[in-house]
């Protein structure tokens, strides 16, 4: 009996996907019976599209064959076609791998809506969006592609708004609605811009297979347009500096399913409309188009780890945190196009694969941060660190889930996003020998910048966990927490399992991404990348850096023993007082006593004040004497500098314009008689 194809397994997907959709909206008057189908349909869809990815990767799809119709053709241009090439199959595995442990852990999350909110709604449109989000991956022209990502945009707009009795949750959708909406237009001009340039005369024009035909045919002033309009479009989704301001709205309000399909999935729409853009339409690339990416997603990296660490919001700090992971994955991607402009093909393939290992390694262990946000905020009903602490006792699971993550987004040894970004700093080293041109001054100074990440995440999660998971509780709803449901453990469970495999087995996915490699530089994986049978990774060079994720965690257990042997050689004997902890002289200990988040966060506040402009506010009130005060209110606040100092003012000027050219409205006729000539008239000149 023949295996299954992966489109065949890819056709299943998205059937069961489309059933989940309508089977949950059928079913909005039975809460259990939404819960139990929509969720179980979303996985089934999910193990489905794991398969597809997987032996997409394995086979290599490189002919017509993975290529299906999704419905028949009835309208001229419309043609509804599936193709599951390489890098669609890649992304498809990351969107089925984390659609399944998503599923699993929303059981017993969506509990917590029964008798408030609907949950045939949620369930409807969450396997709406998985849908879409497919089919993001592997349409194959630019009419079904668009299509696609509106469907992708309204079921996350209707998925962040899901709680919209709450004035932040509107607010946050209608920014979130409306940045997409900016980004979709820029997308639409560079399609029209690469449709024109195929002739602009038949269906087959807007096809993938045209696009990758034009290369270097297209003008030099052409591809400048189309890259500067991809990169402005596909930025906004994947939320790059200065285009992020929807994403630490978004987040923090959509329920936290959502929020980790959010920031795990559809951010990374954004990568891959870059990736299949750059890579696979526009031909070799000049050198500032490579340089613009770098130097964005350095900023972004710096600038978002900058920002989490001074957010008190549990799940805004995640999402901020974002911001900085997809400006790690902009830096590989970067540093790829300007090895393609210098022509060297093995160094691109090393950057190009750090960027798209940190893209599967960041949906995973950033998913697991906000399922464990979810967590704390399904037994404490609230975000805020500050009145957190203590939940280590009471939710043991969970921190350890938590803390794993946390481990895996400082980039430390062994998991897997130590992997990633070791990747990242190798091709960024490798970089400045490429070219005499002052511009590989970019490539250390971005492996600086990757550096400064690194430590401020590291302390940004030492924050996180400590102040949310340590000490003692610092308000009731702490005290009272209560450990995740076991459907939430599961699903917080197998992204934990997945952050160890690829952090201990990294040469073993890695050889999945040379169909990849092949296909967008026609290079495969470097000689040197895995060495000693898959146990050590190297680089590009036979006497480059090489490191063993296995061997340091081999290490690392070999030396746990040595304090043991060391108590029972000299402290075995030595005699044991107990006492209380020091408490200042005090009665006791109490929450007052504790670090609190802007305690923690204060002496980078200060080191970066020129950015963050903080400011406080201090209120005291007072008894009889001034020196004696009864009560002490203090406030802190730092600026966001893209939303006060750029997008506030361009409000300000669209409304002020917008007043302005309401007097055109006018209710004449003739006056909309003579609006209707002069357009006609300069669409004539236009066309002449």
């Amino acid at each position: 009996m023949d295996l299954p194809s992966p489109t065949q397994l890819l056709q299943v997907a998205l059937c069961v996907y489309g059933l989940g959709a309508a089977g949950s909206l059928l079913a909005l008057r039975h809460e259990k019976i939404a819960n139990l189908f929509g969720f179980g349909c979303s996985m089934v869809g999910a193990c489905f599209g794991i398969g597809a990815g997987v032996l997409g990767l394995i086979s290599g799809l490189g002919d017509a064959r993975a290529a299906f119709e999704l419905w028949p053709p009835l309208v001229p241009y419309l043609q509804l076609t599936v193709k599951l090439d390489p890098l669609g199959a890649f992304f498809v595995l990351i969107v089925s791998f984390l659609a399944l442990s998503l599923s699993v852990y929303s059981f017993g999350y969506v509990r917590g809506f029964y008798g408030r909110k609907s949950v045939g709604v949620l369930a409807a449109f969450y396997n709406a969006l998985l849908l879409a989000t497919t089919l993001v991956f592997t349409a194959s022209n630019a009419f079904f592609f668009l299509i696609a990502w509106e469907i992708m945009a309204l079921t996350a707009y209707c998925l962040v708004s899901f709680e919209h009795e709450k004035s932040e949750t509107r607010s946050a959708g209608v920014l979130f609605f409306i940045m997409s909406h900016i980004g979709t237009g820029c997308l639409i001009l560079g399609f029209l811009l690469l449709f024109q340039a195929a002739g602009g005369q038949s269906p087959g024009d807007y096809s993938f297979d045209t696009f990758r035909t034009l290369g270097d045919k297209l003008s030099p002033g052409r591809r400048d347009a189309a890259f500067l309009l991809f990169l402005f479009g596909f930025g906004v989704k994947a939320g790059i500096v200065p285009l992020h301001i929807w994403l630490p709205e978004a987040h923090p309000v959509a329920p936290s399913n959502v929020s980790a399909l959010l920031s795990g999935v559809i951010i990374k729409t954004g990568i891959y409309g870059l990736t299949r853009v750059l890579f696979d339409f526009l031909g070799t690339p000049p050198n500032w188009w490579g340089v613009t990416v770098l130097t964005i997603g350095t900023i972004s990296a710096v600038l978002g780890v900058l920002y989490a660490l001074m957010e008190h919001d549990l799940k805004r700090l995640l999402a901020y945190h974002s911001i900085e992971n997809i400006g790690i994955i902009l830096m590989g991607l970067g540093a790829s196009l300007m090895f393609l402009h210098t022509h060297h093909p093995v160094l691109a393939t090393l950057a190009l694969i750090a960027g798209l290992y940190h893209t599967i390694n960041h949906a995973i262990f950033k998913a697991l941060l906000f399922l464990g946000a979810g967590a704390v905020l399904h037994a404490t009903h609230t975000r805020n660190m500050e009145e957190l602490g203590g939940l280590i006792k009471r939710m043991p699971k969970t921190a350890f889930f938590f803390l794993v993550g946390a481990v895996a987004i400082s980039a430390l040894p062994p998991l897997n996003g130590f992997v990633s970004e070791w990747l990242t700093y190798q091709s960024l080293l490798q970089g400045f020998g490429t070219t005499d041109s002052l511009v590989r001054l970019m490539f250390p100074l971005s492996g600086a910048m990757l550096a400064l990440t690194g430590a401020l995440a590291a302390a940004c999660f030492v924050k996180a966990f400590g102040i949310t998971f340590l000490a003692q509780p610092r308000s009731e709803q702490a005290a009272q927490a209560h450990e995740a449901s076991p459907t939430m453990l599961v699903g917080m469970g197998v992204l934990t399992a997945a952050c160890v495999f690829l952090g201990l087995f990294p040469t073993v996915f890695l050889r999945l991404l040379e169909p990849v490699t092949q296909q967008l530089i026609g290079q495969p994986l470097p000689a040197y990348l895995c060495r000693a049978d898959g146990w050590v990774l190297g680089n590009t060079q036979e006497l480059g850096g090489t490191v063993s994720t296995v061997g340091i965690a081999l290490m690392g257990i070999c030396l746990l023993p040595i304090p043991l042997v060391l108590w029972l050689l000299f402290g075995r004997r030595a005699r044991t007082r107990i006492g209380p902890t020091w408490d200042c002289g005090l009665r006791g200990l109490t929450p007052t006593m504790e670090y609190t988040a802007t305690g923690f966060s204060k002496p980078i506040r200060m080191i970066f004040k020129a950015l963050f402009r903080p400011r406080r506010e201090v209120q005291r009130e007072y008894d009889y004497s001034p020196y004696f005060a009864k009560t002490l209110r203090f406030e802190s606040h730092i600026e966001e500098a893209f939303v006060t100092r750029l997008y506030r003012p361009l409000n300000r000027g669209i409304l002020r314009f917008s007043r302005r050219m309401r007097g055109l409205q006018a209710g004449s006729i003739q006056a909309y008689l003579i609006y209707i000539f002069i357009t006609l008239i300069l669409l004539l000149m236009f066309a002449l």
